[in-house]
């Protein structure tokens, strides 16, 4: 079990922000952060920082962390730069962890930053196609400058392949992304707040039969900020920490591992890390880059069985008010999905909904939380997945 605590977050609305640099997006989540945790900028031992798309979206390489970091004062601090595609700022956390359990830092920030939009929309596509290995993106048949290999391609796949083995009504994915459209209503950071009727969400523009855009994952910008502590800063901290119970970052692939899915072991891993089981997840935020993909992520945490993950959004378990609410945020159909930023924002989301202070979404009697935090492809599988289980519970 780990024993260090999540003691500050911070999260932009997430949207189109033509006018804000990275710096500028980083600069307002870690001030927010290191306030939620009354911390100064000089009790940072080390920093990670991800993300994903700037080199083409803004032309930054590199040293992203250092470009945004040193305008706001900070130097002479170990500052890594982290990039596993969707998965970025959620692996940034692991990294972060890490370093406060093996003793190396007390008190670590993670910041997860993201330009999308850039000055052509052809940079988005071409930056989220650069999460693709590129040889199956060569052979995918896709414009890479006007569409994405994930929604055009890859997703598209797995959804046929689970429809043909247990069927699936567009109808069931509708639910979803209205599910989360009227979570997201209730959230002043969501990107898309107006609530949706199944019946808008099946007459919008259809993306790649059967997924019409609100049951996808919108461009975004934005950024998010945690500040990560060792046990003895967190008991000292007059805040109230959020205890990391367990942590685990997968690589896809089915060798030595049967047909269990990537995210389904990877869950397996970090629950069984913290000493629990499906059964006690209270909440969860998981990586709905369109709705099947939530549909999927049910079943392979274990919230539901092979097969049942429609009936379980249609029996309205995964809604604010049912037994395993799912997306309290909006998740990534409506919160918005900045790539890098969008693994720390489940944090921020399960962070608040820990210490009750999620207002209108807030989830009762929560006890153990859970985020599931998917990106890239290569070869066959998901590139990377992150499952992290969190508690206000002190450990042991």
């Amino acid at each position: 079990m780990s024993t260090a605590a999540i003691v500050g977050v911070g999260l932009t609305p997430f949207g189109r922000f033509r006018d804000r640099s990275l710096s500028e997006l980083a600069a307002a989540v870690i001030a927010d952060a290191l306030a939620d945790a009354q911390m100064a900028a000089d009790d940072i031992d080390m920093a990670f920082v991800a993300n994903s798309m700037a080199a083409v979206t803004t032309g930054q390489i590199a040293v992203v962390g250092q470009s945004v970091l040193r305008p706001l004062g900070y130097s002479g601090i170990p500052v890594y730069n982290i990039d596993n595609a969707c998965a970025a700022s959620s692996s940034a956390l692991d990294l972060a962890i890490h370093a406060v359990e093996s003793g190396r830092a007390e008190v670590v920030l993670v910041v997860g930053v993201e330009k999308l939009f850039g000055t052509d929309r052809s940079d988005s596509f071409r930056a989220l196609n650069g999460a693709v290995n590129t040889e199956y993106l060569a052979t995918a048949q896709i414009r890479p400058e006007a569409e994405s290999v994930f929604v055009a391609r890859i997703y598209p796949e797995r959804l046929n392949r689970y429809r043909t083995r247990f069927g699936l009504s567009a109808q069931t994915l509708a639910a979803i992304a209205v599910k989360n459209r009227l979570h997201a209503s209730a959230n002043p950071r969501a990107q898309y707040r107006e609530p949706l009727s199944v019946d808008d969400v099946l007459s919008a523009r259809v993306v790649v039969e059967p997924l019409t855009v609100p049951m996808c994952a919108p461009i975004s910008d934005g950024a998010s900020a945690i500040v990560v502590a060792s046990r003895h800063r967190a008991h000292s901290a007059e805040v109230r920490p959020v205890w990391v119970r367990g942590i685990a970052v997968g690589m896809g692939g089915e060798s030595g591992h049967g047909h269990e899915s990537l995210v389904g072991r990877t869950a397996r891993r970090a629950l069984g890390e913290a000493g629990v089981s499906p059964d006690d997840i209270n909440l969860a935020e998981v990586h709905d880059s369109t709705a099947f993909n939530e549909l999927l992520a049910y079943e392979e945490l274990g919230l539901c069985g092979p097969g049942e993950g429609a009936e379980f959004a249609l029996s309205g378990r995964s809604t604010l008010g049912g037994a395993v609410p799912v997306n309290t945020s909006g998740g990534l159909e409506s919160r918005g999905h900045p790539v890098a930023a969008t693994g720390l924002a489940q944090i921020f989301e399960l962070v608040g909904q820990l210490r009750q202070e999620a207002g209108d979404r807030q989830v009762p009697d929560v006890r153990v939380a859970v985020a599931e935090n998917a990106g890239g492809y290569v070869v066959d599988d998901t590139a990377a997945a992150v499952v992290t289980v969190l508690s206000a519970e002190r450990p042991v």
